[in-house]
Parts: structure tokens; sequence; C-alpha cells
């Protein structure tokens, strides 16, 4: 097992792994292939003065533009920083979001590989912090070694070393 490259602090915002607009595409048509089948039957069960087609092209035609214009621009909206004072990831198509963890308030930190990242090679960081308000957040979409790289430089800059 070779040691990840570390992560280093930078004024730049870092863009996730590419790989990850993939990912959600996909998250997305399984989305889609659960919800047809569910219409299917809402309609046969108690069926409305509409044909079937007209109920479900709708869904169809909204998983195609999220998949083709929405998750481009996702990813573009998604970058993080990791300073000498904090963390900072922003977020958002529509609603912005820009948040600020200072390392101190990082209580622990976590790898997750769910099993379609694991078979891009991707995983998260999940950033735990103390309060209640927004308690965890998570840097999607990086590669492993990246991510592993990433969870111990910030376990060892909040002072817990405790990253699993």
């Amino acid at each position: 097992m070779t040691a990840a490259p570390p992560v280093a602090p930078t004024d730049a915002f870092r863009k996730l792994d590419p790989r990850i607009v993939g990912i959600w595409r996909l998250a997305t048509a399984f989305r889609t292939l659960i919800w047809v089948p569910v219409v299917f039957v809402a309609w046969e069960v108690a069926p409305v003065p509409l044909p079937l087609g007209l109920i479900v092209l709708p869904i169809l035609i909204g998983a195609a533009i999220s998949m083709l214009l929405v998750t481009p621009a996702r990813y573009r909206a998604w970058a993080f920083r990791v300073g000498d004072l904090d963390v900072r990831l922003r977020h958002g198509v529509l609603w912005r979001t820009e948040s600020v963890v200072p390392h101190f308030r990082i209580q622990h930190v976590d790898t997750t590989h769910g099993p379609l990242e694991r078979w891009r090679g991707l995983g998260s960081v999940v950033i735990y912090t103390a309060g209640s308000v927004g308690g965890a957040l998570t840097i999607p979409g990086l590669a492993i070694a990246e991510a592993e790289s990433l969870r111990d430089r910030l376990a060892a800059l909040s002072g817990t070393d405790d990253a699993v």
C-alpha cells in the first residue's frame, strides 16, 4: 500500500474528481427507475383521466434535464479549500452554500466509499463538528487516496487524530 500524497494548505479552492459526475448521473437514473414503476402502480390503483405516458413523460424529461444540465452545473459549483485555520466548502446550483469550519471545531473525520464510489475509485470525507447545526459536512467525489490523505490531514489539523 503506497502512501497518499499530502494535502497541503492552500488559498486556492479545489474541485472534485470529474468521475463524480458519472456517479451522480447514475444515481439520477436509479431514482428514475424507482419512480416510474411507483407511478405505474399508483396509476393502476387509482386511475386518473390521463394516459400513463403523460404522467411518466415528465419524470423522464426531468431525469434527462437533471443528468444533462443540472449534474454538470452541480459539479462546477462544488469546491473546497483546506486553509491554515479552517476548511471551506462551496456548493449549490440554485441555492449556493459556503460553509466554514474552523479546525478547532472538528470533532472527528471519516472517509466513506459507497458501492458506486468504490466502483469508480472515489470516496467522500465526512467532517463532524461541534454543535448541532450542520454537525456533519461531506466532501464527495475525491479519489480514494486523496480522501484518505485529506481525512488524515484534517484530523491532524484539528488535534483529534482519531480519523477512522
